[in-house]
Formats: structure tokens, C-alpha cells, sequence
């Protein structure tokens, strides 16, 4: 058999690979598609962000106000004292006084003594005053007026230290004796900030809780605590580096790893992997987000609405796998890539360098139409291995 004819008859068994590679590659890439969509993912977002405050998981003072309750009295608290009396009832009168509350509750007041006003609002402390004077002293509550406002609030002392704004000793009142209270006050996290808080007790040191104030659990176990007291300990734990892994076709597959509170979008890490493959046509990719019930969502992102601003360029958070997959038509075009022209030469010396994307892409030039062409068209349009295949057939012969 001429080396010609053979040459013909392995280009043939390529043109029929072309037809057979892409029947194989189908078969393996029959598997259901188990991914959500980008609306689905991102309203799983919006319920997520609902179910915690706003404020990067830390509650308001106006939020932990509702929680906690209004400010009531207690030990050490000093109070200010206004009694109006009406001078017909009787001939004492008070000017405005300050007195501290006793570690028991109690306010010595004059004329009556002892007054418990301990764990009451400061409208139940007036209540409490007037009811001491009446009947004893004032025939009605109409003749006496009593006003009691918070001169100052004994201070609860606690360290805060860690990924918070500004860290060191936290002096907070009553009401504020609260963990999430404390983060508050030492300016709330900070962006490195992995939102995981430890609270050592000074009278427990072995009663250490370790919890998520970024999730409804973590928030709601913060405000079922027992209230804070001087020298406990709180610790922000700072966030780990944030490492995103990008693989699949892209150029340059690794995991990124940018400081603590770098963010990133997917626009961003995709360029950082040095771009897609250019050699395959790669048109979606998946992203993999572990969730905070340890369940793991797989998202479908079209790449081309991605690129063209048609889809919201999602932002990535330390963990995050953005995955390029393989898909049927770029591994048929991995395929011809490998196999059609690369081989294409078989024993030629010469062949020419065109990627199976390049030959899908020129398919209508290259063949002269869908319908025309012969071999030489589809697969040597430069004539490279008829030419070459006819100088080995002259030298079979010791032709000149």
C-alpha cells in the first residue's frame, strides 16, 4: 500500500473520530445537574442576612435595649433626689440631694429611713419614695413631687481584647452587663474579626464559653447570659486568612490567600488564576459554599452573563471553591486539541499548529461549507501532509 493511500486512510479513521469522541464523551457527562441557580442562591443570601443583625452579627444599643430591658437600679448607684412638697401640708421641705444606693438595694432617705429601690426602673424608685412619705408625712401623694434621676451609674469593669476597634478595659452600666454589650463598647468588631468571642469568668475561670455571635444561635446564647461581672474576660478571635481555591479550566489553578477582611469577587479571583483556558470554551462554573450549618450549596455561575455585567459578580468568603468544570464540549474540544491536531501528522515531519477551538470556530471556512470539502479541506488546508506525504513517496521509489 502507497504511503499516500495510507496516509488517506488514517485521515479517514480521524474525520470518524471527530463523530465518535464526542458520543463517548456524552455518555460521561449524563450525571443530573444538582446545582442551584444564581436567583435561588442569592435569596438563600437575603434569608440568611435577616436571621442576624445587620451590623456584621453585633445588635444595636436600640436592639439589645429591647433584649435587655430599660436601666434599673442596683448597688453602687448614685442617685439624685428631687422632693417638691406643697408648704400648707407641712413645713419641711427638700432641696435636691444625691445618695447611693447600699449594697442591699437600699436609699437612707430623710424622715423615713431606709428605702428599697434595688432592680427598680427610676419611675418604681419614685413611686417607692413617694409611697415612704405618705401618709406619714404628706397627707395625699397630690402634696408631695418627687423627680430621682441617675447621677451615676456603678461601672462594671471587663477586659476586651482581640479583633475589636478599640480594645482594653470596658466600663458598662447595669443593663449593659452583657457580652454583646461589652463588644459594643470597645467599637465593635473590627474587619478582621471572625465573629468567634470566648468569655472567661474571673470568679470561674474553667467556665469558658466559646461562641458565634454572627449567627442567630450565638446571638441568642450571648443574651441568655448571666449578666457580666468586674474582670471578666472577653476575647474577639481574629479571622484566619482569607484562602479561596480556584481550579478547573483556568490557567493557573491554586488556592489564593489574601489577609484577614481582604474581600474578593469572582471577576477577581477567576483574573488571579490567570484567566480562563483559552485553548477550550469554558462557559460556566460552579461555586462551593460551606454554610453555617455545615452543609455545603453548589451554584451555577454562566460566565459569560458574568463577564458581560448581566449576573451579580458574587462576593467570596474564605472557603469558597470557584470551580470551572469540564464540560461535553470542552472536552471535545480538548479532544481534537490532542488528538486531530497533534497526531493529524501521523509520520509527516511537518504539521501545523491550530487548536480544536480555532478548527470548531473556522469550521465554515476550513471545510468550504458544511457540505463540501474532502479531507485535505477539513483537516490539511495548507496542503502540508499531501505535500510531505508525496516528497516520502518519492523517495520510497528513488525518484529525483
Amino acid at each position: 500500500m502507497s504511503a499516500y493511500r495510507l496516509n488517506n486512510r488514517r485521515m479517514n479513521i480521524a474525520k470518524l473520530g471527530v463523530w465518535i469522541a464526542p458520543l463517548i464523551l456524552m455518555i460521561g457527562c449524563s450525571q443530573k445537574d444538582h446545582r442551584i441557580g444564581l436567583d435561588d442562591f442569592l435569596q438563600m443570601q437575603d434569608e440568611m442576612s435577616q436571621s442576624v443583625p445587620a451590623n456584621g452579627g453585633m445588635a444595636t444599643p436600640a436592639q439589645l435595649d429591647s433584649k435587655l430591658g430599660r436601666y434599673t437600679v442596683g448597688p453602687g448607684d448614685v442617685l439624685e433626689l428631687s422632693i417638691n412638697a406643697d408648704l400648707r401640708a407641712t413645713e419641711e421641705t427638700n432641696v435636691p440631694t444625691l445618695v447611693r444606693v447600699d449594697r442591699n438595694g437600699y436609699v437612707d432617705l430623710p424622715m423615713v429611713g431606709d428605702v428599697q429601690v434595688g432592680g427598680k426602673e427610676l419611675e418604681e424608685v419614685e413611686d417607692a419614695i413617694t409611697a415612704a412619705y405618705v401618709p406619714g408625712f404628706f397627707k395625699n401623694a397630690e402634696d408631695v413631687s418627687v423627680f430621682v434621676g441617675l447621677k451615676q451609674a456603678a461601672p462594671t469593669n471587663v477586659l476586651v481584647h482581640g479583633a475589636v476597634t478599640k480594645p482594653g478595659l470596658t466600663k458598662l452600666r447595669r443593663t449593659e452587663r452583657n457580652l454583646l454589650y461589652a463588644i459594643h463598647s470597645a467599637g465593635g468588631l473590627s474587619d478582621i474579626s471572625a465573629a468567634q468571642v470566648t468569655l472567661t469568668r474571673l470568679r470561674c475561670p474553667d467556665d469558658v464559653v466559646t461562641l458565634n455571635i454572627a449567627t442567630r444561635d450565638g446571638l441568642a446564647q450571648a443574651l441568655a447570659m448571666d449578666p457580666l461581672e468586674d474582670g471578666d474576660i472577653i476575647n474577639v478571635e481574629t479571622a484566619k486568612v482569607n484562602a479561596i481555591h480556584v481550579g478547573g479550566l483556568v490557567l493557573a489553578p491554586q488556592t489564593q490567600i489574601y489577609p484577614p477582611g481582604t474581600t474578593i469577587n469572582s471577576l477577581q479571583a477567576i483574573a488571579a488564576a490567570g484567566g480562563l483556558r483559552t485553548d477550550v470554551s469554558p462557559k460556566m462554573a460552579t461555586l462551593i459554599r460551606r454554610l453555617p450549618d455545615g452543609e455545603d450549596v453548589h451554584v451555577k455561575i454562566d460566565l459569560n452573563r458574568l463577564a458581560r455585567g448581566e449576573d451579580p459578580n458574587l462576593m467570596l468568603v474564605a472557603g469558597d471553591i470557584l470551580w470551572v468544570p469540564e464540560t461535553l464540549e470542552t472536552r471535545v474540544q480538548d479532544w481534537i486539541n490532542k488528538n486531530i491536531f497533534i497526531r493529524a501528522g501521523l509520520n509527516a515531519s511537518v504539521s501545523y499548529n491550530v487548536t480544536g477551538l480555532e478548527f470548531m470556530n473556522r469550521h465554515g471556512t476550513q471545510g468550504g461549507g458544511g457540505n463540501s470539502g474532502n479531507l485535505q479541506d477539513q483537516f490539511d488546508p495548507f496542503g502540508f501532509l499531501n505535500r510531505n506525504s508525496g516528497i516520502s513517496a518519492i523517495q520510497n521509489t528513488g525518484g529525483g
